[in-house]
């Protein structure tokens, strides 16, 4: 089959599609690939930066959407069926092997496209916004790097659970994705402390959003209400930023960790359970995935570029056939 494949650590420009071998069954389902979604951790994988760094030469590729081949008799999907999956490695090839919990059945309205955008980062940001934050109706919730595929997944769940969504943007072009996702209104990311302010009414937000780290960090803290909670998701902005904790103490705030495969990796059964409270989501359209752009699998390296130097508007999707 084709596939992509990263043979050296030399980044994104390396990556290159080849012939290799079928993934065998071994009680896994068998997907054949129509689209498959690129993520950071890909980038950082092919960079040799990631805290899951698989031997060379691999197949990268965390999630994917597509048609069940073959599957094991336990498992709930059968052959034939269109579904979404996370396999963890090996998702940018033509076929793929996924263990039968991280298998998830797609709605019919949903394209494979947008499937493909689900995996990674909406079951990241439901663990981030449900049980990690415990968002309320009704909260208000602040997403910054609101244009790329965690942020607009984040705005989106956010607004569809009832919040008042507020994006963070960084221009005019980004601020339209951020709208088409969901929110209700756009702040810029050079003013966005004074302006969450004015929005407001000096009360603050409860709850933050950041899969983007750096120099935003303190800013972020300072916009949060009384009881309001900063989540971290990632470091998209290449620094990992630090709190005076006293800072807390003060303002009754607080910094939350989101690790959503640590938790779940102790916890498989997790993945199914959040799957089946999107899924009413996923069915009336609430949730929909914005695809900023597709790639067939030979431009796999201008796709993980593009994610890697932030040119990136709404989730990258391979599109594999």
């Amino acid at each position: 089959m084709r596939a992509a494949q990263v043979t050296t650590l030399d980044g994104p420009a390396a990556v290159r599609v080849a012939d290799v071998d079928e993934p065998g069954g071994d009680g896994s389902v068998l997907i054949d690939v129509h689209a498959a979604g690129v993520t950071f951790p890909d980038v950082l994988q092919s960079q040799g930066r990631y805290q899951i760094q698989p031997d060379l030469p691999f197949v990268p590729g965390t999630e994917v959407a597509g048609v069940v081949r073959a599957a094991p008799d336990d498992a709930s999907v059968r052959p034939g069926d269109r579904v979404a999956a996370f396999p963890g490695l090996g998702g940018f090839a033509e076929t793929v092997a996924a263990r039968p919990g991280m298998v998830f059945p797609i709605p019919d309205r949903l394209s494979f496209t947008a499937a493909a955008a689900l995996p990674m980062n909406y079951l990241t940001v439901h663990f981030a916004l449900t049980r990690r934050g415990g968002l309320r109706q009704g909260e208000t919730v602040l997403v910054h790097g609101a244009a790329g595929g965690v942020g607009t997944a984040a705005v989106q769940l956010a607004a569809a659970l009832g919040a008042r969504v507020v994006a963070v943007t960084s221009s005019p072009d980004k601020a339209e994705v951020a709208r088409a996702a969901g929110a209700h209104d756009v702040v810029t990311a050079d003013t966005f402390r004074d302006e969450v302010r004015e929005l407001t009414g000096g009360a603050g937000v409860d709850m933050v959003v950041d899969p983007v780290g750096g120099d935003r960090f303190t800013d972020s803290l300072r916009s949060l209400a009384t009881e309001g909670r900063l989540l971290v998701i990632g470091f998209t902005g290449g620094e990992i930023p630090t709190v005076k904790v006293n800072r807390l103490l003060l303002n009754n705030i607080s910094v939350v960790g989101v690790g959503w495969g640590a938790f779940w990796s102790s916890r498989p059964e997790y993945l199914r359970q959040q799957w089946a409270e999107l899924q009413p989501l996923l069915r009336d359209g609430a949730l929909d995935p914005p695809v900023g752009a597709e790639y067939p699998l030979d431009d796999v390296a201008t796709a993980l570029a593009d994610l890697n130097e932030r040119r990136a508007r709404g989730k990258v999707v391979l599109t594999v056939r």
